[in-house]
Formats: structure tokens, C-alpha cells, sequence
């Protein structure tokens, strides 16, 4: 008996080949960039699965040139690269990689707003560039953290997470979400629950970890910025798009806003023009749950995804963070 088909399409983890191998026949697209996409849509013809990223779009397009497909597993979090209602009518099963990557996005998270609010990455460019003389009182001042508000817009698993360590900085807490938390996650991180414009209007720091979709393409756009502390800053680990990339250029060039930590973009893997010459801007390349621990979990989670949508016939449960 023949094994499913199933496609790979960027170079994963050797821990997740070692989930699939045993049980699929593998077309592997194994390199570090975007499968293009009319080779996307010819290696899928034939496939019963796919082992997709946020790059790959699973849309009508490619579920028609897809006729035996089962089952679509992506390894990510995030999921609007993903038609769910036409996988849905299909009868293909989506499944994602929840939990796996929490803690080292929460981590990275305040690694950005730290790194941000302190000016690391300029002190850095500052001692290569050879520019260092000696300890001066008013050299690259940044803000203080410890005792600041927090202000976290997506109260999931991972937002929870970036305020559970903002309680080591004695931070006041904000978020805004469509659904309030229980009561007892409010009590155990002393966060509030408040609308979006009182988070945008008080908060030091706003930390982005929301879902991507209609209803929050562009939440944060030149009116927000506006509502926003000229002293606080915007962290985004969560997805691009969520900005308007273009209005948070035009905030941290006419300082609406004191600076900005990014790893993720609106046009990924593009920036917005100007972004790059913001000096109070940190970027990052998407490595928020680049950790080799959390890359091999959310390898071996995406894997095991496949396995039981089409070996197990269980159809693993969907989540969003």
C-alpha cells in the first residue's frame, strides 16, 4: 500500500522530517526561502498534505489544484494565510502550532521593548562605530521600564505571558481584547481590562499580540498613533499587517511616538519606506520563537498535525493563541 503524499515547503527542523518520514512519501522544497508559487501549485496537485508557513498561501487557488488534499498543517501560530471556510467546504483539515512558542515570544517580546526603551542596538552601532570617548551623562538616554504601564493589546496565551513579566517590574498592566479575560488571570498578573483608546492614551509601552484579521488589519493606524504618549513606545511580535507600516514611519519621524520594536512587517519581508533610516526603531527578522527548543517543538507539533489527519484519522483540534 502506498503512502500519502505530502509536501514540505521551506527547510524544517531534522526532528520534524524524522515525525513524517516513517509514514509519508516527501516532496521537500528545502531551502530558507518562499516556495514560489507556481511551484507551489504544481507539487500540490498530487499531495494528501501539506506542512506549510505563514509565506504559503492555502487559498481556493491552490485548494483546486489540489483535489486529493487532506489535511494542511502549519507551522505557526498565526493562521490568516489560511482560507479556513474553503478548507472547511473541502473537508480539509487546518491544524497550527499553539502553546509551543508562548514563553519564547514572551521572551522576545520584552527583549524588543527592552531593547527599544534602553537603546541598545544604537549603543551597540555606537561602540563599533568607534564613536565612544568616555561615560557622558547624556549619551543616548533612554526610558526607564521598572514602574511604567504596559499596555498589551491580545490577552491569549501570549499576551498573558508578556504581562507575567512585566509583574518583575512592577509595571501597571493593561489590555484590551474582543473578550475579557476570567477574572482570576486579571488577579494573578494585576492586569485591567480597558478599551482600546484608554490602553493607547496611558500606556508607556503597547505590546501587540492580537490575531490578524478584518476586524484588526490596520487597528493601529495614524489615529492611534496620535492617541498614543509622545514618551511611549509600540512592540510588535504578533503579525505585520496589524500596523499601518506607513503611519507608524510617519509617527516615529515626526515623534508622535518615542520609538518602535518590530519583528514582524506589513509587506514581510519588506519594510515600509523610511522604516529602515528610523534610528528609534529596532527590527528584528520574525525570530520571535527562534529558539532551537521552541523550532523543534513547533516542527515536531506541525508533523504530528499531519500523522493524524491522515494516518491516525483524527482530526487534530485548531487553535487560536
Amino acid at each position: 500500500m502506498s503512502k500519502p503524499k505530502v509536501l514540505v515547503t521551506r527547510r524544517v527542523p531534522q526532528e520534524c522530517l524524522d515525525i513524517l518520514k516513517p509514514h509519508f512519501e516527501l516532496e521537500h522544497f528545502n531551502k530558507g526561502v518562499a516556495i514560489p508559487r507556481k511551484q507551489l501549485l504544481k507539487s500540490v496537485k498530487d499531495k494528501d498534505g501539506v506542512l506549510c508557513l505563514l509565506t504559503d498561501k492555502i487559498d481556493d487557488e491552490l485548494l483546486a489544484a489540489a483535489p486529493k488534499l487532506k489535511a494542511v498543517s502549519t507551522f505557526s501560530v498565526g493562521y490568516d494565510h489560511i482560507d479556513l471556510p474553503a478548507c472547511k467546504a473541502r473537508s480539509v483539515n487546518v491544524t497550527n502550532t499553539p502553546g509551543v512558542l508562548t514563553e519564547s515570544t514572551a521572551d522576545f517580546t520584552w527583549a524588543l521593548l527592552m531593547a527599544a526603551g534602553r537603546r541598545i542596538v544604537e549603543g551597540d552601532a555606537y561602540m563599533r562605530g568607534g564613536k565612544y570617548k568616555g561615560w557622558d551623562p547624556l549619551m543616548l538616554l533612554g526610558t526607564d521600564i521598572a514602574g511604567k504601564t504596559l499596555g498589551v493589546i491580545g490577552f491569549g496565551r501570549i499576551g498573558q505571558a508578556v504581562a507575567k513579566r512585566a509583574l518583575g517590574f512592577s509595571m501597571r498592566v493593561l489590555y484590551y481584547d474582543t473578550r475579557r479575560a476570567p477574572l482570576e488571570a486579571e488577579t494573578t498578573l494585576n492586569a485591567k481590562f480597558v478599551p482600546l483608546d484608554e490602553l493607547l492614551r496611558e500606556s508607556d509601552f503597547v505590546s501587540v499580540h492580537t490575531v490578524l484579521d478584518e476586524g484588526t488589519r490596520h487597528l493601529l493606524d495614524d489615529r492611534a498613533f496620535g492617541l498614543m504618549k509622545k514618551s511611549a513606545y509600540l512592540i510588535n511580535a504578533a503579525r505585520g499587517p496589524i500596523v499601518d507600516e506607513k503611519a507608524l514611519v510617519r509617527a516615529l519621524k515626526a515623534d508622535k511616538i518615542r520609538g518602535a520594536g518590530l519583528d514582524v512587517y506589513e509587506w514581510e519581508p519588506k519594510m515600509a519606506p523610511g522604516l529602515a533610516s528610523c534610528k528609534n526603531a529596532v527590527l528584528a527578522p520574525h525570530l520571535a520563537s527562534a529558539t532551537l527548543e521552541t523550532r523543534i517543538k513547533m516542527g515536531q507539533m506541525a508533523a504530528s498535525g499531519l500523522v493524524d489527519g491522515l494516518v491516525k484519522k483524527v482530526r487534530s483540534p485548531f487553535t487560536v493563541d
